[in-house]
């Protein structure tokens, strides 16, 4: 028997405001959300790129809902292999990481094993043949985490140096921003 949530992500299209309204349905039923985080990582859903775009719009209003969902997500990240899954969940593990090292009484707790499970999936994005936008997020991403692990930084420095020529100006900007705030 099909969900109300799979049906909805069935029906859904990429437009911003379909995908805002289904992302408002979930605020409204919180308890659809360990069905939408699990759709999320099934490679094998068909609708999971949609599930990631909901996720998306709901972490920016409701982070703290993934806290009790990092092990699983962060666990998981390795799995995504479609590119429109990829993206916002790359945006989600941004907002998450900067949300973990403000100094806030709201922020994210995330664990060593989740950083590194991020760590391990943000290089893995950034140096195979993903899109810009998930590389940009990533880059952003382990720039922050290298303000706390020092080895980063290096080895970013490294990647973005060597790939530099080779990408779109989107990656170059990025590049060249996170390039300057390292040196």
């Amino acid at each position: 028997m099909i969900t109300e949530l799979q049906s909805k992500l069935e029906h859904l299209k990429a437009y911003r405001k379909d995908r805002l309204l289904i992302a408002e349905y979930i605020l409204e039923n919180k308890n659809d959300l360990d069905e939408l985080i699990s759709i999320c990582l099934s490679a094998e859903d068909k609708n999971n790129h949609k599930a990631c775009w909901v996720l998306e719009f709901v972490s920016y209003k409701k982070l703290n809902w993934l806290q009790p969902y990092l092990d699983f997500l962060c666990k998981n990240l390795k799995d995504l292999t479609d590119e429109s899954a990829m993206r916002p969940i790359a945006k989600i593990i941004q907002l998450l990481v900067f949300s973990h090292f403000k100094k806030t009484k709201n922020n994210i707790f995330l664990s060593e094993e989740n950083l590194q499970d991020i760590i391990e999936t943000s290089f893995d994005w950034l140096i195979n043949d993903t899109k810009v936008a998930t590389k940009a997020y990533s880059i952003r991403t382990l720039y922050v985490l290298g303000n706390q692990y020092d080895w980063i930084h290096p080895e970013l420095q490294i990647i973005l140096s060597k790939d530099y020529a080779n990408h779109s100006a989107a990656y170059k900007a990025v590049a060249r921003e996170v390039l300057k705030k390292i040196k």
